[in-house]
């Protein structure tokens, strides 16, 4: 199988909940370039439930990594080559998320503190696959939280045959705090990121944690290979458009939140006549007007019922037609 080659300059954080193939899609016509992620998909679940729900998506979301939660580097290897035979360009290994069910399973950011056994999975997946394999991580977690952990972490990791690591700048506090609070409380330390690029510059090496403007993902790409977004994705995703032109040199095309909106009304009447419920496909993209005239009305009709004997498309039609007005009024 040929693989894709990857440009990781700005990605898509897995996010739970979130990053389903419906934003994947949404997230797609933002951008052509940003890396898109998966939601975690633990590997209990992809050997034993409904596989072709967890590993469906749109053949235009590529670039699309699949992000793998799991400890045992047989069952890894396995989920990660269904992965590859699917069409996926990238196998992630989540050893960031801090989760009471992450830890009573065992994998996510508790597994910071078994280098050996994360090397061993990075192994078995890289002898098993070819595309590539990443970590996606913390800087350190709960006391084991210097420089020098992280840097050893990194290096048997690499050791083990995995070259690229995107680095949440911040520990995950294991006991006392929840997810969302993992991403709040945690001082933000990028300056650890940038010297572990320092340290090992022939390792790819992407940042997370905070970054909300294009200007400081501009910034960041002085001192590391990549930057992932999460939250700012889902809240203010027309940050996205420039993206491409900012981030990736490529201003060949850049829709207008109208246009956006016209290309997803396809797509929500595609998904809908396959039995899709259409407020899973219109949660995604209530951030859209974030800022602009018409916004709070946009996210209103977003979340109303829909009208009886009103069909997807007409749904979609009366917002845009809506926001469109409203738009015009404020000019």
């Amino acid at each position: 199988m040929q693989t894709r080659q990857i440009d990781r300059r700005l990605s898509i954080a897995p996010m739970m909940d979130h990053t389903d193939k419906h934003f994947r899609y949404f997230m797609r016509l933002l951008s052509k370039h940003v890396v898109l992620y998966t939601e975690m998909i633990t590997t209990g679940a992809l050997i034993h439930g409904d596989r072709k729900r967890f590993l469906d998506y749109e053949k235009r979301e590529h670039p699309l990594a699949i992000q793998l939660g799991g400890n045992n580097p047989n069952d890894l290897a396995e989920c990660s080559l269904i992965a590859e035979g699917e069409g996926y360009d990238e196998v992630n290994l989540n050893i960031g998320c801090p989760s009471d069910r992450v830890q009573n399973g065992q994998f996510g950011a508790c597994l910071m503190s078994n280098t050996k056994l994360v090397s061993e999975c990075v192994n078995k997946i890289q002898a098993t696959v070819k595309i590539p394999v990443t970590v996606k991580t913390r800087i350190g977690i709960d006391d084991q939280d210097s420089y020098e952990f992280l840097y050893n972490f990194i290096k048997s990791v690499n050791d083990a045959g995995c070259d690229t690591f995107i680095i949440h700048a911040r520990k995950a506090i294991l006991s006392g705090l929840s997810p969302k609070q993992n991403r709040e409380i945690p001082p933000l330390n990028y300056e650890r990121v940038h010297a572990i690029k320092q340290s090992l510059p022939s390792l790819n090496i992407s940042i997370n944690g905070g970054f909300t403007e294009l200007d400081q993902i501009q910034s960041q790409l002085q001192h590391v290979d990549g930057v992932m977004v999460g939250r700012a994705a889902y809240q203010n995703p027309f940050m996205l458009v420039e993206a491409d032109n900012v981030i990736f040199n490529d201003d060949s095309s850049s829709l207008t939140r109208h246009e956006i909106l016209e290309e997803f009304k396809h797509y929500v009447a595609k998904q809908c006549a396959l039995g899709v419920n259409i407020k899973n496909l219109t949660r995604h993209i209530i951030g859209l007007y974030q800022g602009q005239p018409g916004a709070r009305q946009f996210r209103r009709m977003l979340s109303d019922a829909v009208p009886e004997n009103t069909n997807p498309v007409q749904f979609m039609d009366n917002i845009i037609q809506s926001v469109t007005a409203k738009k015009n009024l404020s000019e």
